[in-house]
Parts: C-alpha cells; structure tokens; sequence
C-alpha cells in the first residue's frame, strides 16, 4: 500500500474540525480541556450553526478559548459568564449561545449567576469543567475539591468540619425548573468522549428548541494540579472523582414525556 491509498477520503478515521483554530492549544498535556474543545466545535459545525454560534469564557482556564475557537467569543469577567450569555442571548434570540467554564469560576465567584440563569431558564448551554481545583492560578481548594483531597491551600486534605462540602452543581441545577436538560460525563476514554458528545449535541439542539438552559458537566483531570503524570490522574480520577461525581444524565425533559 502506498501513500496515495492512505489518505484517500475513504480511508480517512479522523479529520480535525474547521472550527479549531492552529494555535497550539496552552493546556497541559493530559488535560481534558483540548478534547472538550473539540467535542464543542465538532457539534456545532455538525450542525450547521458556526455562523449564529456565540461562546463566553471568563477566567480561568479556559480564558484564552477564543483563541483556540473559531467562532464568535465574547470573554467575560471571572464568574459571570451566564449573566453574559443571557444578555447576548436576549438581544440575538435566534443565536445559539454557550458558556465554557470551570469549577471555580461556576461554583465559586460565579454561583450566583450560575444559579439564577438555570432558575431562569435562560435558554443557553453551559459547559462546565470540573477537576476539583483551581488549575490556573495554582492548584488551590475548589467548591469542588473532594474531602480529604490535597490542594495547595489544604495540605492536608479537605477537612468538611471547617471548609464545608463541595459542592455537586450537577445535582443542584438539576432541581431547578429551568433546567430541561442536565448531565455529567468524561473524555478521558473513547466511550466517555462518544457520551460527552452526544450530550453536548442534545443540549445545542434543545437550545435551538427553545426548551429551557442545558447544562453539560465533564469531569476532569488536572494532572498538573494533582501532581500526577496524566495516565495516573486519570485512574485517580475513575477511583475517586467518579464515585463522588457519578456519569451520567440526571435530567431530560424530553424522557420524562416519552
């Protein structure tokens, strides 16, 4: 077999989405944030929408995503991206608009905007990266940081008694009348990344139905953060994060009516 055989169209397992910039991605390897990024960009060119698709990032991790999303982005102050994309929304209805954020920038500074967009039913997407610490700004305690679980501001672990319980924003949200679709997933094997996919799909068409606020969790690692080699944050991960945060949809508005 030559080369010409090998990259025939209809040999080809895997091109990468147009709507990936080739600026070199700045997460450390290992990271789920690449993956997730594409998984995004991947749904929205599937369906056709690059061209009304409007994404917020705020700090974070993920503060330079439009750098590495070529769609139209809008950066937002730390925490307030749903208060951003419901304003962007409300003023370009027809406009699909999404939030890309992190667990301190969702569950801490940014709990109340996530709380009362999903109260509202703001008929946007959140995609919500949740690696039980601060990754950015150096591996401090997160709302979500497991109990007993190591950070550079808990050296000792998580201590409940004190520093209270993470918070499971999954769940939380999931009550709220607003909400018509809620799940939590991974990318870190390719079975979770076809889930993953297939959720952020449904939640961009339930947005585009004008259903109510879809909130799409991914669970991952921070290897760096954890002080751990990526294949090792992954097991870590699967043994700890997953029995705490479990995968899964935990609303359909859609399932309750079939």
């Amino acid at each position: 077999m030559n080369i010409e055989d090998i990259i025939k169209p209809e040999n080809l397992v895997f091109k990468k989405t147009g709507l990936l910039t080739e600026k070199p991605l700045s997460y450390c390897p290992g990271c789920g944030h690449g993956v997730a990024h594409r998984l995004v960009m991947e749904v929205i060119e599937e369906m056709g929408i690059e061209e009304k698709t409007i994404g917020i990032a705020p700090v974070g991790c993920s503060v330079l995503a439009y750098e590495f999303m070529n769609i139209d982005m809008q950066q937002a102050a730390h925490g307030r991206a749903p208060a951003v994309a419901t304003g962007v929304k409300r003023v370009l209805p027809d406009h699909f608009v999404f939030t890309y954020q992190g667990d301190g920038d969702l569950a801490a500074i940014g709990t109340a905007e996530t709380i009362h967009a999903c109260n509202r039913g703001e008929n946007i997407t959140i995609i919500f990266i949740n690696n039980g610490i601060y990754g950015m700004t150096g591996g401090q305690m997160a709302p979500t940081t497991l109990p007993g679980m190591r950070s550079s501001t808990s050296p000792y672990g998580r201590d409940v008694a004190s520093m209270g319980h993470p918070l499971k924003m999954t769940e939380l949200v999931a009550h709220l009348p607003g909400t018509c679709y809620v799940a939590r997933h991974a990318v870190h094997t390719p079975a979770n990344v076809t889930k993953t996919k297939k959720s952020i799909r449904k939640a961009f068409e339930y947005q585009r139905d004008k259903k109510g606020l879809s909130f799409v969790e991914i669970v991952s690692n921070c290897n760096s953060g954890w002080k751990m080699t990526p294949v090792d944050s992954n097991q870590w991960m699967e043994e700890n994060m997953f029995p705490f945060y479990p995968l899964g949809v935990i609303k359909d508005i859609d399932a309750k009516t079939k």
